[in-house]
Parts: structure tokens; sequence; C-alpha cells
């Protein structure tokens, strides 16, 4: 995590700044003496280059590394602060965008003559960014400082002899075999498991050798020779008596539970205990304003993914590849081979032929497979834009490059757009108002995508809208599925009460009955209390694995849910095909997917491919997009920023 961020001016001006921990000021004082002003520590470091953050050599000073970026029209130095012990490969990207957004923002108001006083309103912009980049981002080692306190917690008990020896170093561990190894301990404190994440080799530092003693014998092989117990054998001997063993289960001739009055397994029933009020204080308030907009008319409209911000950047980028051919190539002082093939590449009038776009098309299809596309989906896509581009005449001063990417974008942009309405509050109001009949809709997906939490979320979008909710809970087959959905409901019901919403009530009827039949059931009982929205949550199952698959055609035809929506997670990767197609045709031949709700897409950053390998398998349209653990992260897709992402 980062401990500092500046700001500031080669003047020494500092224009915004944000601190996670208390800082010394000689560190940045210190940073524009050595590195600015007398060039002593990073030679030819100066403010006159604009090149990215990652080209800068690092400034190390005290326990902390500093990275940073200039901008040279404006003078402006832009500053992260880490302790060097942390390995944060996103700090560059962090400074490059930060950059970027300021610039933007401040850059006018900057450059005006006279200029003292700049209000810089940065902090969610900033947060923002830090946000993204950093949920991106894989997950940090481990520190040197971890494996000190796992060597030190392993001589607690040691240091009960008079002299203790050290204790054994991970990666150097002793031949001989641990006591515990041989037989399962009967000590009352189970014993930690090691962590696998540790280094194989010791670090500088910790090469202990244990003391010798007389004849070149230690004194625990001594002791241990001798047979004289220990204190700590003494514990384990203790601890034997009180030892209480498990209690074993037994099963009956038809596989299930002998409980015999015990304590039963299926807790989904609801007991006297658990029809206590539960206190609204634990649910935390839920901000609408950023998750979405309310229009004159009254409905909740959500918000596009980071609109704003994306946007500034997706300008920015479009900018510098606009400029790049011209800094690259240069016509003015090349010589006549560099001109002869800035013309050769840039000049317009050129039919392009399939050996002209063998190469650029092979580089654009390891960009999409590096955004986490299938390789079916890009190989189609880069087949059909060199379809398009080939036979066609590049205009004035137009590189292939730049044509290229022109198409890519138009094809990924007609690809992710739905052909039909999106509206879902429309097609709700129409069904409720016309054919007086709750709207219903299925969610369903492989095990571990997040159904249910996409469900919850999905719920208190429709909350936001005044549209009562019967919640069904057909995973019967889950161990505590009933329970995730009843915890649920009951947070939903206590922000519904605190807003003056609508109502919400959850369906249930245990575990082991047939899913199908309980979806119906539950469609009866919203009719019958007239209820706007019935939403189906399901087991989840292998899209490999027909027999439960199959289920799915009998469920279509009983509960008869308006949509269906399958939920995929953004880290799926190039399975995400199969998954889609599977199923999009387990439904029968008059029915499939009406849409899909992608999860975890703050995990992923850039590589959201996934969208265009599920969309160019089924042509189903993605309708919701999942950004985080809230009830308020559900947001609907920006096509221009999913194309954006793919693009950069």
């Amino acid at each position: 995590m980062l401990d500092g961020f500046e700001i500031l001016t080669t003047s020494g001006v500092v224009l915004w700044s944000k601190s996670y921990a208390p800082l010394s000021s000689s560190l940045i004082n210190g940073f524009i003496k050595d590195v600015f002003i007398e060039e002593k520590v990073l030679p030819g470091a100066t403010t006159a280059d604009d090149s990215s953050a990652s080209r800068h050599p690092s400034y190390k000073r005290e326990k902390y590394t500093l990275r940073w970026a200039s901008v040279k029209d404006l003078g402006l130095i832009f500053v992260a602060v880490y302790q060097s012990l942390l390995h944060l490969s996103w700090v560059d990207k962090l400074l490059d965008n930060i950059r970027v957004l300021f610039v933007d923002l401040y850059g006018d108001e900057i450059r005006k003559p006279h200029s003292t006083v700049v209000e810089c309103n940065f902090d969610d912009y900033f947060d923002q960014q830090v946000k993204e980049l950093e949920g991106s981002a894989e997950a940090p080692q481990r520190t040197p400082q971890i494996v000190r306190n796992d060597i030190d917690s392993t001589t607690s008990l040691d240091n009960q002899s008079e002299e203790p020896s050290p204790p054994p170093i991970p990666g150097l561990l002793s031949g001989r075999k641990s006591p515990n190894s041989a037989a399962p301990s009967t000590d009352a404190t189970p014993t930690s498991t090691p962590d696998s994440s540790r280094p194989t080799t010791p670090l500088n530092g910790h090469l202990l050798s244990a003391k010798v003693g007389r004849g070149g014998t230690s004194r625990r092989a001594r002791k241990a020779a001798s047979g004289k117990p220990s204190a700590v054998d003494g514990l384990k001997e203790k601890s034997v008596g009180k030892a209480k063993g498990k209690q074993l289960r037994r099963w009956d001739a038809d596989g299930m539970v002998d409980e015999d009055g015990e304590v039963p397994l299926d807790y989904s029933a609801t007991s006297d205990t658990d029809s206590r009020p539960v206190s609204s204080a634990g649910v935390e308030p839920v901000d609408m304003a950023a998750s979405g907009t309310r229009t004159s008319k009254g409905q909740y409209i959500l918000k596009d993914l980071d609109e704003e911000v994306h946007s500034i950047l997706q300008n920015a980028n479009q900018k510098k590849e606009q400029s790049a051919p011209s800094q690259s190539t240069g016509v003015v002082g090349s010589s006549l081979g560099a001109i002869s093939g800035l013309f050769r590449n840039v000049i317009g009038g050129k039919v392009l032929t399939k050996q002209d776009l063998e190469k650029p098309m092979k580089g654009m299809e390891e960009l999409l497979l590096k955004k986490n596309v299938a390789r079916e989906a890009a190989v189609r896509l880069c087949e059909g834009v060199e379809r398009e581009l080939i036979g066609k005449k590049t205009g004035t001063f137009e590189s292939i490059d730049t044509l290229r990417r022109a198409s890519l974008s138009s094809a990924l942009t007609k690809l992710l757009t739905p052909t039909t309405s999106l509206s879902l509050l429309t097609s709700i109001t129409s069904t409720t108002t016309h054919q007086h009949r709750p709207y219903t809709i299925s969610i369903v997906g492989v095990n571990g995508v997040g159904k249910s939490t996409s469900l919850s979320k999905l719920a208190f979008f429709l909350l936001q809208n005044n549209l009562s909710l019967l919640i069904a809970a057909c995973d019967t087959f889950r161990s505590g599925a009933v329970e995730q959905l009843r915890v649920h409901a009951r947070n939903l019901q206590q922000l519904s009460q605190r807003e003056s919403l609508a109502k919400i009530e959850l369906y249930e009827k245990g575990y082991g009955k047939d899913a199908a039949h309980i979806a119906r059931d539950a469609v009866a009982y919203a009719k019958q209390h007239h209820f706007d929205v019935v939403l189906i949550d399901t087991a989840g199952r292998r899209h490999n694995d027909a027999r439960l698959m199959s289920s799915l055609e009998k469920f279509a035809e009983l509960a008869r849910p308006d949509k269906i929506l399958m939920v995929g997670e953004a880290l799926v990767g190039t399975d995400s095909v199969m998954q889609a197609r599977a199923f999009n045709a387990a439904f029968g031949a008059k029915r499939g997917l009406d849409g899909f709700i992608i999860s975890k897409c703050d995990t992923v950053g850039e590589m959201v491919g996934v969208l265009v390998s599920m969309v160019h398998a089924t042509g189903i349209p993605v309708v919701f997009l999942g950004v985080g653990q809230h009830y308020g992260d559900l947001r609907t897709v920006n096509v221009g920023n999913v194309v954006g992402l793919l693009m950069s």
C-alpha cells in the first residue's frame, strides 16, 4: 500500500497531497535535491521528459522507495512513496493515469498567467484509481519480517531449557523426523499448519547454527538420549486423558443419517429462536448516489462503470496514438531510407492485400488474447477485420495500424451493442400492468460464480424502483444456500424499511425438494399475494455434466421465467465459450438465455475479454456487471468503455 502521494511544481509548491502514514518532509526535499538539482544520485533525470513513469529510475531513501513522473510544459512532478519492502507493480500505471487526469482537470487553470492559488478537489479521482489498480494487482508476497515472526514463534517452548538451541529454518530442516509426524498429536493446542508460501531458501541474516557442547553433541541431543521427560512431554501426557474422541455419525440402510433425537443437519427450517427481530444496526447504509441516479419519472437508473475517469484516460490514449507516428518516424532530419519507410506505411492511396495485413492481424490477435478473450473469438474477430480491410484503399496520411485499430474497435462495438432493448424496468412495468402477473427472473450458472450475491444486488436495484419482490430459494442441494438467501432477504428488508421502499420476502421449502416445483409454487404464491417480481435462485452446476444440465429444461417448463440470466465470472478465461453455449442450449429448443451478468469485474482491471467471448459464442448481450461485494455494486454496460479497455 502507498504511504503517500504528492503533486508539486518544480518551484517547490505542493498543489495536492495525500498521506496514508506519517512521512518526514526530508523525503521529498532530499528527492528534489538529489534528482533534479544536484543530479548526484540519478544523473540525467530532469523534468524535460514526459515519458511513462516506468522509464524513470527509482529513488530510495531510508526505508522508502519513490517513483515519479513529470509534465514538462507545466513544470509538474508527481511522486508516489511506499516502503521498499513492498513490490507495488501498479504504481507506474497509477502515476501515468494520475498525470493524465490532473492535467486534464486543472491544466488550464495552472497555465493562467500570475495564478497563485489552484483549488484541487482531487481526492475522489485519486481514490478511484487506487482502488481500481490495487484491486487488479496480484496479492503482495510475504515479507522477510513475516518469516522472522514465524521463526520467533517456534522458540516459545524451547525457551524453558537452560540454553535453548536455535530453531530450524524453513528450507534447512535437519534429517531427523519430528516426533509429531509419527503419530497424531494429543495436545490440547492444535499444531499450526505450515505456510506453503514460505521461501525455500534462508534469507540473509537468518543462517543460524546450533550450539555444540561436549564431544560435539548438542544439549537437546544429550537430553533425548538420556530419556528424561521434558516439561513439554509432561503437558502432552496430561492432555491424553482429557481428549474426547469424535462421536461417529450413523447411517441407515437408505443412506440417510440416523440422528436419534440429536441436532438435525437441516437448519433451513425456521426455529423459535430465529423469530426474534434482528437489530438493523448491523446492516450498513448503502450510498445510492454512488451506484445510480433517479430520473424525472422517479426511476432508479444504474450508473456506467467509472464513466468519467475512463473517458478521460481514453481520450488521452487516443491523442497519444495520433501523435505516436509523427514522433516515432519523424520526416525532418531523417535519412532517405527512413523517409521511404514512412511513406510506404503512412501515405494513402495504397490498396491493402493479405500480405500487408498478415503481421498486423497477428499482433491484434495477441492483444485480444492478453485481454482474456477466448482464442476462438479472437481468431474469428481477426478474420472478420481482415476480410473487411482486404482491397480497401487507405486514406491520406493514414497508416495500416490506424486503419486496423479503427476496424477492430468498430467490430467490437457492433458485437457488444445489443440489438434489442435491455430496459428491464420497462419489461416489468408492461407485464405487471397489462398481464396482471408477477415478472419472473431466474438466475443460473456454474458453481461459485456469485449467483446468490448477484441476485441480491439485482433485488436491491429493483427495490430502489419500489417494486415488491419475492425471492425463491430453489437451490435445494448446496449446504447453506437457503440460509445465505435468508440473510440477504433479512438485510434487504431492513434497508427497505429504513428507506420506506416496497416489500420483499423469501419463499423457501428447505432442502431435498424438487427445484422446478418450488419455483412453480413460488410464482403462484407471488401472483396470489400481488408481488411485482419473482427472483429465482438455482443450484450451481457444471456445464459438462449432462445429468445436472438436463433438469434445466423441466425447470423452464414449470417456472416459465420471463428472463433467464446467466452469471459468469470475469476470471473464467477461455472456458466461458463452452459455459455460455451449454447453458443456452440446456433449456430446450424453444427457450434459451436472455442475458449475462458478469461478476467479479473489479478483480481483472483491463482484462474484460470474457464479455466478448460469451457474447460472441451466443449472440446474447451482457446486461449487468458486478463490481464489488455490496448491494449497490451493480453497473450497466458502457460499450465504449469496454472497447476502450480492450484496445488499451
